[in-house]
């Protein structure tokens, strides 16, 4: 089959996954090996944009290989795919440097999602660093380092690749053609809520279901999600179309939710065993993953191969793309 062009991805290492992750992001990296030539990075150097007062990197290498367990037992599949790490390919630091001497800072405080970042970390624009102000930048670094024409984002990250498409165009306009504009793909799977019921699923705010958990710590988490917050007797009829575990439902238990609406808004089913149902569903189609999780957990070595090698793999093309930039420019970069 031909493939339709090159796809990028990238996930900041935060330790093992959740299944807010795997229904959105990983199901779809995994699909799209089928027909694109698809390059996927642990963005280590993105993890320090939002270090905070703590400045703690001990677990960032940590949670890469954490991460990058899950994408393989997920079906990321290495002998299709490039899997790496992006600190291993210093090159990525070279064309952010020069990316951004082409970017304007107005570009950058306008993307919608640095304010919001700003308000999170409780800073403010004149005491964050230039890190968390260029990340776009070194995103788009990212993409075209390895001409990467296709990425797979949330609608959250759209204004990134609006914006990566507005710095390659300048680019080339004052270069020469060198970079393809990327295009966003959505991902299938909308925003998946947390069990707040209220904010996205996130391991931050500890509202998560972490796909490596057992049967028995996920039956515990889904216990403690939020439902229905009217539904206060068991007696009470429920409304399913504002609780997150009928959503749940939804992605696990597809062929039942008819039934489970029905149930619930009769008042048939109450809540705990809604929850419970949830909880079987969750660890009957996560029982294969975690099978292939307990075995790259048992084999390190396997890992740090994979990564290696995927690193040597997006050097190449790393190293092609700097020496062409370079001659764009009309640099006289060092030359591997």
């Amino acid at each position: 089959m031909a493939m339709k062009g090159r796809v990028f991805s990238g996930m900041r290492p935060s330790g093992k996954l959740h299944i807010g992750n795997w229904l959105g992001a990983l199901q779809n990296w995994v699909a799209l090996q089928n027909t694109y030539e698809c390059i996927y990075a642990a963005v280590d150097i993105h993890a320090l944009t939002t270090l905070g007062s703590q400045n703690d990197t001990s677990e960032i290498q940590d949670n890469v290989r954490e991460m990058v367990i899950d994408w393989l037992a997920a079906g990321v599949d290495p002998n299709r795919s490039i899997i790496f790490v992006q600190s291993h390919v210093p090159e990525v630091l070279t064309l952010h440097t020069l990316l951004s001497m082409v970017t304007p800072l107005g570009w950058l405080m306008r993307v919608p999602t640095f304010k919001d970042r700003v308000r999170q970390m409780d800073e403010t624009e004149e005491t964050v660093s230039y890190g968390l102000v260029g990340y776009p930048v070194l995103q788009t670094a990212d993409i075209v380092l390895y001409k990467a024409d296709t990425v797979p984002v949330g609608e959250d990250q759209i204004p990134h690749i609006e914006l990566a498409r507005e710095i390659v165009r300048r680019f080339n306009n004052l270069f020469g053609q060198t970079f393809p504009e990327p295009q966003h793909k959505l991902t299938p799977t909308p925003l998946v809520l947390g069990l707040d019921g209220h904010q996205k699923m996130s391991k931050s705010l500890d509202n998560q279901v972490e796909l490596g958990a057992t049967p028995t710590e996920t039956q515990a988490r889904i216990k403690i999600a939020f439902t229905d917050p009217q539904r206060l007797r068991r007696t009470d009829p429920g409304r399913p179309e504002v609780c997150n575990i009928f959503t749940l439902h939804k992605f696990f238990n597809p062929k039942q939710t008819k039934l489970i609406a029905s149930e619930c808004t009769s008042a048939i089913r109450g809540c705990v065993d809604c929850k419970m149902e949830l909880s079987d569903s969750i660890n009957s189609a996560l029982g294969e993953f975690r099978e292939k999780r307990a075995e790259y957990e048992g084999r390190p070595e396997i890992v740090r191969e994979i990564l290696m090698d995927g690193g040597e793999r997006a050097s190449k093309i790393a190293r092609e793309t700097i020496a062409e930039v370079s001659d764009r420019m009309g640099l006289q970069l060092p030359r591997k």
